[in-house]
């Protein structure tokens, strides 16, 4: 049992971090009930995303496969469970039967046998491409000239329905900086739109700088140390 001082601590993150996308929404002109808040709940307890969810919080993201499927089994069935980690093909099939969205494709693999692997009973699942923006040796993701063929070849995977791009930037301390990485994702996410693609997500920002993301158009942020506190 969650000792009273950390409930009250994980409602009122949430509660602050709802006030903070009502501000960098009015400061871009933006509507807030178009951002979703994801919280990033890797190594926390049940009890906690127990509590987060009674605080408000529905949608909630996922690393580990393993790790999930306890958590995904033992809590509500209306949480909205997100993938959000790195994705290998072999657990592909079991992440494409008990998620609702994949944040982290990037090869045709791991679409492939999500598509095939998804149960008729679930419906689409929701799918971000992942791309690597600061084309870093060590991130997963695509580069951004392999992205409009990486789409062409998916569109035959009529099991998935793909929303948009996420992206895992390197850290930048000026609320400046992050803005224009940023604006670089929502400028390739609309170059896409205009030839045609469906996208309507872009899964970006973290605790250090959702602020600066959803200035930029991000329709998802994923909070982990911002909602839960550090991890233990």
């Amino acid at each position: 049992m969650l000792p009273k001082r950390c409930k009250l601590v994980i409602s009122k993150n949430i509660h602050n971090i709802n006030a903070d996308i009502a501000k960098y929404c009015e400061l871009s002109n933006k509507d807030p009930r178009k951002v979703t808040l994801i919280g990033a709940s890797k190594s926390q307890s049940i009890e906690k995303i127990q509590e987060a969810y009674l605080a408000g919080l529905t949608h909630f993201g996922e690393n580990y496969l393993q790790e999930a499927e306890e958590k995904i089994s033992k809590l509500d069935d209306k949480i909205i469970w997100h993938f959000i980690g790195s994705l290998q093909s072999r657990k592909a099939k079991k992440v494409a039967e008990i998620f609702d969205w994949v944040h982290t494709v990037d090869t045709y693999k791991v679409a492939k046998k999500l598509n095939d692997s998804r149960p008729e009973s679930k419906g689409l699942l929701n799918v971000c491409i992942q791309i690597n923006i600061d084309s870093e040796d060590t991130k997963s993701g695509l580069s951004e000239d392999l992205l409009e063929g990486f789409i062409e070849d998916t569109l035959n995977l009529k099991n998935l329905k793909f929303r948009g791009l996420m992206v895992i930037p390197k850290p930048r301390e000026a609320i400046e900086d992050q803005k224009i990485v940023f604006r670089k994702v929502n400028l390739i996410n609309e170059s896409l739109k205009k030839k045609g693609f469906k996208f309507d997500t872009l899964s970006m920002g973290m605790s250090t700088d959702y602020g600066a993301a959803i200035q930029e158009g991000a329709t998802m942020i994923r909070i982990g140390t911002g909602i839960f506190g550090p991890r233990q």
